[in-house]
């Protein structure tokens, strides 16, 4: 950091429990935004596989101090709640967390009334979603991407006109593409991208190899191309399923810890996400340029 820059001031608080009838558990979320400000956007995160609200902080801590309130539902399948393979609701996790995003969505009242501070500052006219990996997937069903049943019929369209944007980082492709495991374990990652119309940035690694799948890392750009309206896609160069480590600081993990990969994310990720939300603000445009400009660039953009 350089000695220009003061770091911004945030406050946050966990865990805030919104009532979950039928969940089994209620759901515990946190909330992070900066200590000042008002007309402050939402961005709504969905941790990846085994995670909680505690994760993730390169990226949400970031987005706070750059002027989101940032809400982090903690999904059934943390390892921090313990769920066992057995229990009843284990095949509907993901239509569950699916159902953590929306209710997170109907207690925002309730979200801002627990943070001292900052009350009367959420502006609920700008909310976007993001998520990493399978948080990824839950995060684009609310964008208008559907599951497909066993004879390729999309499923209800679970999508949200409150969400106006998102962020999907390692977001898997097609179903077609699974393996014989994937396909027998995990019957909802069979989507279908044709309804996923609002805008959003689509974040891969050019390196990311998944074991659920029969093709290369080009699987992770499917819902890129997949996909009508307006999007983006960030295709980085050497990057693995953790995308450099935005899950944690020297999470173990991580098998391409990269600081300046991290970094870049962070700043595409604001830009879009300001620019996604506010159609006057020039931040996108002037963070694609200078990533085309880039004489040692760690990815490149492309955009429709």
């Amino acid at each position: 950091m350089s000695e220009t820059q003061t770091p911004t001031l945030m406050i946050s608080a966990k865990p805030v429990v919104l009532p979950a009838p039928g969940r089994g558990d209620d759901l515990q979320v946190r909330v992070s935004a900066p200590a000042t400000g008002g007309d402050l956007p939402v961005v709504v995160f969905s941790h990846g596989f085994g995670w909680s609200m505690d994760g993730y902080a390169p990226l949400t801590d970031f987005w706070a101090a750059e002027g989101f309130v940032v809400v982090q539902p903690t999904h059934l399948d943390s390892r921090t709640l313990g769920l066992r393979a057995d229990d009843p609701r284990t095949p509907r996790i993901w239509r569950l967390r699916v159902e953590d995003l929306t209710r997170v969505l109907d207690g925002l009242d309730v979200l801002e009334a627990s943070v001292p501070g900052l009350g009367g500052r959420i502006d609920r006219g700008r909310i976007a979603v993001a998520g990493h990996s399978w948080g990824a997937q839950t995060a684009s069903t609310l964008l208008g991407a559907r599951v497909l049943d066993d004879g390729g019929v999309p499923g209800e369209d679970l999508s949200d006109p409150r969400v106006k944007a998102g962020v999907l980082l390692a977001l898997t492709g097609l179903g077609d593409d699974l393996t014989p495991f994937a396909a027998e374990h995990f019957p909802f990652m069979r989507p279908s991208f044709d309804g996923m119309k609002a805008p959003a940035l689509i974040v891969a690694g050019d390196h990311d190899q998944s074991p659920l799948s029969s093709r290369g890392p080009d699987w992770f750009t499917d819902p890129y191309h997949r996909s009508p309206g307006s999007k983006s896609l960030l295709t980085l160069f050497g990057a693995e399923h953790s995308l450099g480590g935005v899950a944690g600081h020297e999470i173990a993990e991580t098998t391409d810890e990269d600081p300046e990969r991290v970094a870049l994310i962070q700043r595409l990720t604001t830009a879009f996400l300001r620019s996604a939300l506010d159609e006057d603000d020039t931040a996108w445009r002037t963070a694609a340029a200078s990533l085309a400009e880039a004489s040692a660039p760690l990815g490149k953009l492309q955009s429709k």
